[in-house]
């Protein structure tokens, strides 16, 4: 049976990509790893942030749209996004939050305690301790690697058919059931990153897509021998993917689940460094081979993004 190790990326909308810069570079303290335009639409950017090597498992995405409309968040969509912070660093990112003037809650789910609030768009954050079999060597000048998010812990889905969505998790993606706590179904993949996934269980607002929700979530693939199978394997379960699609940066297909939620396969590699070197991502803005004819185009009407 195939089995995907978990999450390789997560991708969001928002409006302002400076205000997005700030936030997940200066306050989360995430590497920017790679600045590129939207393939479907190129008028737009697509920013990626990670940890220093820009791993699967650690990568959020962001379509800026500076006059897109607000969304909800609800039903058939990805509801929060959760990231592991080292053993023993609640306290450091509590005391940043407050000194940011982020307002947070606490909040217990599986017998962990995490920290929950929004980012300046309003997608829902949580913070996780755990251990983890890698280390993001990636600090800035406030905070420390002994005290930098790891990568993601995982998601929670809201979902409009939930146990369809638990189906497609455990019986098609490869995932294992956990236990349910109170409204959470939780599944788990045996990677260290990006491996729990919550579904909630109750009622939800049906979600609109705008700026602050999230556009999709992808799942690992190793290669593209087993994005093949993936694909293959999909269309068997009539779950109608994409034909494959080339991000430069890995392999893609997206199928919609029947709770609403667009899924993705990425494939591992070739990875970030494909057109960068590991020591200068994200500096510039990067171009697909197809696109870079019209280089100075998107650069006249791309905002531009203050990079500290």
């Amino acid at each position: 049976m195939l089995r995907t190790p978990g999450i390789h990326h997560i991708t969001a909308i928002v409006n302002d990509p400076q205000v997005n810069y700030d936030f997940y570079s200066n306050v989360l303290g995430l590497r920017l790893v790679k600045k590129t335009v939207n393939f479907d639409r190129p008028e737009v950017y697509h920013l990626y942030f990670g940890n220093k090597s820009g791993d699967p498992g650690t990568i959020i995405t962001f379509f800026p749209w500076p006059k897109l409309p607000k969304g909800r968040v609800g039903s058939g969509q990805v509801g929060t996004t959760s990231y592991v912070i080292p053993i023993g660093s609640m306290d450091f990112w509590k005391n940043r939050l407050q000194q940011e003037g982020i307002s947070f809650t606490l909040d217990s789910r599986f017998n962990e305690t995490s920290i929950q609030f929004q980012d300046p768009d309003g997608l829902q954050i949580e913070l996780v301790e755990r251990e983890t079999d890698t280390d993001n060597s990636w600090g800035t000048n406030e905070i420390d690697k002994e005290h930098a998010i790891q990568g993601f812990g995982g998601a929670t889905l809201y979902s409009a058919q939930p146990n369809e969505t638990a189906d497609v998790l455990e019986n098609i993606l490869g995932m294992e059931f956990v236990r349910q706590a109170g409204d959470y179904l939780r599944y788990q993949t045996q990677e260290s990153l990006g491996n729990r996934i919550d579904i909630k269980l109750s009622p939800s607002v049906r979600g609109l897509a705008g700026a602050g929700t999230i556009h999709h979530i992808a799942w690992r693939a190793k290669n593209e021998e087993e994005h093949q199978r993936w694909q293959e394997l999909l269309e068997t379960k009539k779950l109608q993917p994409t034909e494959m699609k080339d991000r430069n940066y890995f392999k893609a297909l997206y199928f919609q689940e029947a709770g609403g939620i667009l899924f993705e396969i990425a494939t591992d590699a070739p990875g970030f460094a494909v057109d960068e070197t590991p020591d200068k991502l994200g500096e510039k803005l990067m171009l697909p081979s197809w696109f870079e004819s019209k280089r100075k185009e998107f650069e006249a009407k791309l905002p531009p993004i203050k990079v500290q």
